[in-house]
């Protein structure tokens, strides 16, 4: 596994991180399963994975809950990353819409923060959270200034609460202001293979400013594993049935496209012993900008794929010629 630090803060953090929305056992991800999820917890740590991100708002402190009983005796050695914004106690904040059936506000007000991370701070057993992020930017009508939310974080990191702030979520001008505003050590945002917009700006600044970042979606809810042929026939309740209709990649011709990109990379699997996943989050980590990658895993086994990725250093050659595909690729149909 590979380690580098989280940013300004300088905090070490494995390259490959382990997301823990699906152990909330939300309706998106169905009902989880507390063993299995503390199981694959304890699989991502034994395989060098160090960095776990979590979030109240993930089963409504259940994540993270689940994520303190497996993180039990091993604090000293894993970077704990969680998230405050998303506020549903009260209706404090901005109407944010519902979910599992909760009504939820975005609150980036100092008030609910402070009450967020002693919440956070019990659910998980510790005393300090090593990565504290704002889950969303502030929305109308209640948009709480840039600058009272980090005054407020920093007050936090005085305490020693929090070792790090990060933001998720944000535009670039919200981005440098959140930076100007304060120690900002990490942005976690959505990038991949097949979405790489941030490259244009958000990954530009993050380098050139020593802002690490944690990608999300980086499998492309498992497109990006080339498991999923054309004919592939999701279970009942699962989300990608739906998911066409706003990820076009998701339509069987497109599908078939990838399929016929990854036949083209048998001898890099084959050199690196890796599977396309793991060579799609190796080719990820490589990007300039890019230091930390998020993968939700719910199972031993996938915890264990996903930290293989982190041992995978690919030859400048090797990086030019997968872009230089995916360019060829060009957009969905």
């Amino acid at each position: 596994m590979q380690y580098r630090p989280l940013g300004k803060s300088q905090i070490q953090a494995s390259i490959i991180g382990l997301g823990t929305h699906a152990f909330g056992g939300s309706k998106d991800s169905r009902s989880a399963n507390d063993g299995e999820s503390i199981r694959a917890i304890h699989a991502a740590l034994d395989n060098g994975i160090t960095l776990i991100d979590t979030a109240p708002s993930y089963g409504w402190g259940h994540s993270e809950k689940v994520s303190g009983r497996a993180i039990k005796g091993r604090r000293d050695k894993i970077v704990i990353a969680t998230k405050c914004g998303i506020w549903w106690r009260d209706a404090r904040g901005s109407f944010n819409g519902k979910k599992d059936g909760k009504e939820n506000y975005v609150s980036l007000r100092p008030d609910t923060i402070a009450i967020e991370v002693e919440h956070s701070l019990k659910n998980l057993g510790t005393d300090y959270i090593d990565l504290f992020q704002c889950h969303k930017p502030a929305i109308p009508p209640e948009e709480t200034p840039i600058a009272e939310t980090m005054g407020c974080l920093m007050n936090l990191k005085q305490q020693g609460k929090i070792r790090a702030i990060g933001v998720s979520n944000v535009s670039l001008n919200q981005f440098k202001a959140y930076d100007c505003a304060g120690d900002l050590s990490s942005n976690q945002f959505r990038y991949s293979m097949l979405l790489r917009d941030p490259e244009k700006d958000i990954l530009a600044y993050s380098a050139e400013n020593n802002i690490a970042t944690l990608t999300y979606w980086s499998l492309e809810a498992g497109l990006l594993t080339g498991k999923i042929d054309r004919d592939h026939v999701f279970e009942k309740n699962d989300f990608r049935n739906n998911i066409g209709q706003w990820l076009p990649w998701f339509k069987r011709e497109n599908i078939e496209r990838l399929q016929i990109m990854f036949s083209g990379w048998e001898d890099l699997l084959d050199n690196h012993r890796c599977t396309i996943a793991q060579l799609a989050l190796a080719w990820t980590s490589a990007q300039s900008g890019a230091t930390h990658i998020l993968c939700g895993a719910k199972t031993v086994d996938q915890s264990t794929q996903n930290a293989g990725a982190g041992s995978i250093v690919l030859e400048k050659s090797e990086i030019q010629r997968i872009r230089d595909d995916l360019d060829a690729l060009g957009d969905p149909v």
